[in-house]
């Protein structure tokens, strides 16, 4: 983890198809990927994530690298794909706009396209009716992320956690970005603290990957024996 980018896009920036890519293969922040081994309960309508591997792009990547025939497709052709896959979703909308299921569900699709603009905007929607749901804000946080507006995703995983202050995948997100997209090491210990803290029943394993993650922020900045604000 150490090793990885800290550099992150400012709000409003756009990316290449090369950098999502890149990000992608990372796996931090979608989902987020090593997010994903927090998740207890969420809305049955919300996507699953794959689990952490920096050596792999996520799985929801994998089938549209199959559709065109193997290559990896560029990002408007991941649009096209996308809108095609979301136009009966979108048709059903206009007679029940304010089904939260079918917005997640168009959401979804945009976001596993890489089209983090767009799922925002679908997944913002759904949580207009249904401001609670947890799970998708956090899903919305990321698209912000990816897409650069890294203070809001960050608003938006507090507003989670102003519902579910125990919520651990909030609280494990709320750390990475605070940590890549800040470049804040302390308030990313403390949001990794406080998810450990309210969350004892976390396994072994899931304990170990957030110590890790401490470690290694702790240790970057080991030689002037504090953390960055």
């Amino acid at each position: 983890m150490a090793n990885e980018p800290t550099t992150q896009p400012t709000a409003g920036s756009s990316w290449q198809a090369k950098q999502v890519y890149a990000m992608a293969v990372i796996c931090l922040v979608v989902g987020l990927a090593i997010g994903y081994l927090f998740r207890g309960s969420q809305s049955p309508a919300a996507p699953p994530q794959p689990a952490a591997n920096a050596q792999a792009a996520p799985t929801n990547a994998q089938p549209a690298a199959g559709a065109m025939g193997g290559h990896m497709p560029s990002l408007e052709e991941m649009k096209q794909m996308a809108d095609k896959k979301a136009a009966p979703l979108l048709e059903k909308l206009k007679g029940d706009p304010n089904n939260s299921d079918l917005l997640i569900q168009v959401g979804n699709i945009y976001k596993s396209t890489h089209q983090f603009k767009e799922a925002a905007s679908y997944y913002d929607k759904a949580l207009q009716i249904d401001p609670k749901n947890v799970a998708i804000r956090t899903e919305m946080a990321s698209c912000l992320y990816y897409n650069g507006d890294v203070d809001g995703a960050i608003s938006q995983l507090q507003q989670s956690l102003r519902v579910d202050p125990k919520d651990a995948n909030s609280l494990f997100n709320l750390g990475m970005i605070r940590w890549q997209g800040k470049q804040d090491s302390k308030g990313a210990v403390a949001a990794w603290q406080q998810l450990l803290k309210s969350n004892p029943q976390l396994s072994a394993e899931r304990k170990a990957t957030v110590q890790k993650l401490m470690a290694d922020v702790q240790m970057s900045h080991s030689d002037t024996g504090t953390l960055n604000h």
